[in-house]
């Protein structure tokens, strides 16, 4: 009987390994020498939002693949601020760490000595016998483990049969398993693999060793070409909520078992994490601003928000940390965050058109996505330029001095004035960038002397 449509419903399904000699590359989807095709054939599949959804993070393993490594100290800093980011609810629930350098091992060993709950340290290893004896001497309740399963990496890269390939990673699986280790299978390139004639009967195994052990195996789908799409009735490999579904109905995995891990080279990180959530996916992984191999991971902040929007409030997280972490990555480790990125780059709540201005002095609501300062710490600003005007020059000045209602400036205040004859003098003359933040402080300091009047700041 199935409970939501009160039916009762007969589920045949079996699905045997399809040991193929050559592999299978799926070329009328990925011819080389073209633009991948999205096909599709319809066949749709029910929505199955878990009653609970997190997040996990990658930001000190896939994060770590695109940029110098993090020190020890800011291992463990931005560590700390995951854990307030994550509430007391741990919405974040794990981190995942490489082990391989004695910096990565010791700030695992710092960070187990916080003493969190939430997130949870987890490492990640190659599937070989080397690599998980780092992880029983570091004494880890749970690893993930590389067990790539397109046939681009089984016979391209491995030179493996899928045969072999399956038990070579059963084979780690049941390691883990007997020392009391809750694996946790990333199935590299799941968006070109052949879902029912290798990963479906893969999971199935995985689950038959979970039955026998008594214990978690959970699965991660790492959609690592970013070739995921979301939409109805398209095909798989590519269709995310197929996979999710086949993962979930067919292979029997349960949905607090399954993790989403998307990469953004076609633009659907974020789309593609929020369908994994909606077809019965539980944890999303993500970095922090998105920073991961190639184009980057789906960035954590994104998936806050994407969390608030679909289930109606934040569960505890402490949405603030992000600007905060923002500022320290930007200070103490040097990362420049692109100016444009949404909730973190500079210019995020910025306008400059002189009639967008002149509706935020009205009612900052008309073109603010919601209340950056509360969630954020970041009230919405203008930046001055020759299409500013007076309502923009006095929004800049109100935001920027953060003045008190009854102090703040109208576009008709002779400060106002003063500040946009020099703007336009300035634009006049053949300017073509915007007025800086110093310029326009300088520029207020000698008009308030002028008009006589006290010091704005």
């Amino acid at each position: 009987m199935n409970g939501n449509t009160n039916l009762l419903e007969l589920e045949e399904h079996m699905y045997y390994l399809a040991d193929v000699p050559e592999p299978n590359v799926f070329r009328n989807l990925f011819p080389y020498s073209e633009v991948p095709k999205i096909a599709f054939n319809d066949r749709i599949v029910p929505h199955h939002m878990p009653e609970e959804v997190w997040i996990t993070d990658t930001t000190f393993r896939d994060g770590q693949q695109s940029r110098a490594p993090y020190s020890t100290e800011q291992i463990v800093t931005i560590y700390d601020y995951m854990h307030r980011l994550g509430g007391p609810k741990g919405k974040i629930r794990q981190c995942e760490f490489f082990l391989y350098s004695k910096k990565d091992r010791d700030a695992v060993y710092r960070c187990m000595e916080k003493g969190y709950e939430f997130p949870e340290v987890t490492s990640w290893i190659r599937a070989n016998k080397q690599d998980f004896q780092l992880v029983k001497d570091l004494g880890m309740k749970e690893t993930g483990i590389l067990v790539s399963c397109s046939d681009y990496h089984i016979f391209y890269k491995m030179h493996m049969s899928r045969r072999q390939a399956m038990d070579s990673y059963l084979s780690v699986v049941r390691d883990c398993l007997e020392t009391g280790i809750i694996p946790r299978c990333h199935l590299e390139d799941i968006t070109r693999a052949d879902i029912y004639g290798y990963v479906i009967p893969f999971c199935t195994e995985l689950m038959k060793l979970s039955r026998e052990y008594q214990m978690p195996v959970k699965v991660r789908a790492c959609d690592t070409m970013g070739l995921g799409v979301n939409y109805p009735g398209a095909v798989i490999p590519r269709a995310v909520q197929g996979i999710i579904y086949g993962l979930r109905v067919h292979a029997g995995v349960p949905s607090e078992w399954i993790e989403w891990h998307g990469h953004n080279d076609f633009y659907k990180a974020v789309s593609n994490a929020s369908t994994a959530w909606l077809y019965g996916c539980c944890g999303v992984n993500c970095s922090m601003f998105g920073i991961g191999e190639r184009t980057g991971n789906t960035p954590l902040e994104a998936m806050v928000f994407e969390y608030a929007q679909l289930k109606g409030g934040l569960d505890g997280m402490d949405t603030q940390v992000i600007t905060e972490m923002a500022e320290y990555y930007e200070k103490e480790i040097g990362y420049e965050i692109p100016e444009r990125t949404p909730f973190v780059g500079k210019n995020f709540n910025v306008t400059r058109a002189g009639i967008h201005a002149d509706g935020l002095l009205k009612n900052e609501e008309i073109y603010n996505i919601f209340d950056t300062e509360k969630f954020l710490g970041r009230p919405p600003l203008v930046s001055v330029s020759n299409t500013s005007g007076l309502a923009g020059i006095a929004h800049w000045i109100n935001s920027y001095y953060r003045l008190e209602p009854e102090r703040q400036l109208d576009k008709g205040s002779p400060l106002v004035a003063e500040v946009k004859k020099w703007v336009d003098a300035e634009y006049e003359a053949g300017r073509v960038t915007v007025i800086t933040d110093e310029e326009l402080k300088g520029v207020i300091a000698d008009a308030c002397e002028r008009l006589q009047m006290p010091p704005v700041g």
